[in-house]
């Protein structure tokens, strides 16, 4: 249910159940959660994209699923719900959204590190429309991704943002056309890959942790962030090709 496509040092994840809306299922979670393990287990791949089949990202949890008693189905031990919501990794992961983005499949998109999406993306947690709460991190994740005020309406009312606002309000980075999302998200991947692997994962680290920590605890990540990427061979490749006006050949070790 998770098709795993490889463009160079990009690995492309896409939910392929077009028929249900790409909703999450048992096999949808547990081939995410396969997905993201040989991404980060391949240290020839540095970045990911996650996008969905058809004209739509995904619609969320499958109600049929969860009506059949089978809501446990649709986390892993991992990565909670969809195999990816609270998984832990180290690699950058870009959500390329050519559709709506509701319930689960906005989380989904919360969990990834950077959106792109086309002007037919639209993103919602409609949850309280059915008497249930956005449990896969979106009632926290939002408010990061958008503001409070306007997180707190999407939230309350349950009606979904139109990619154009979220565009502005700073949750995609990328805006484009219709059938764009995932050729403009490669080229984002690439233009990541064009730096130090090691380096881009530590970075990230720190960027995402910045948002739930102190900066006492910050500055003691970044130093160690910073011994670490002094430890690599990249270390000297990068003043090295500088100095001798070449591009740098990253080994990511």
């Amino acid at each position: 249910m998770v098709e795993y496509e490889q463009h160079g040092r990009v690995a492309l994840l896409t939910i392929n159940r077009p028929e249900a809306r790409n909703a999450v299922d048992g096999d949808v979670a547990n081939g995410m959660e396969a997905a993201i393990d040989r991404l980060e287990d391949d240290d020839e791949t540095w970045v990911g994209i996650v996008t969905g089949a058809g004209p739509v990202f995904s619609a969320g949890a499958d109600l049929k699923a969860i009506s059949a008693g089978k809501a446990g189905e649709l986390q892993t031990q991992r990565g909670g719900f969809a195999g990816i919501a609270q998984r832990e990794r180290t690699k950058p992961i870009i959500a390329a959204v050519d559709g709506p983005a509701l319930a689960g499949g906005c989380e989904i998109v919360l969990s990834c590190d950077l959106v792109v999406a086309s002007t037919a993306a639209a993103f919602g947690i409609p949850e309280v429309k059915r008497s249930l709460v956005a449990a896969a991190g979106g009632m926290f994740r939002l408010p990061r991704a958008l503001g409070p005020n306007v997180a707190m309406e999407a939230a309350l009312t349950g009606d979904p943002i139109p990619a154009q606002r979220a565009y502005e309000l700073g949750m995609v980075n990328e805006l484009v056309e219709p059938g764009e999302a995932v050729k403009a998200a490669l080229a984002l991947a690439e233009r990541i890959c064009a730096n130090a692997p090691v380096a881009v994962r530590e970075t990230r680290k720190i960027v995402r942790a910045a948002f739930t920590n102190d900066d006492d605890t910050l500055w003691e990540l970044t130093g160690n962030a910073m011994m670490t990427v002094a430890r690599t061979e990249d270390f000297a490749e990068g003043p090295r090709a500088f100095i001798e006006k070449r591009p740098p050949e990253w080994k990511g070790k």
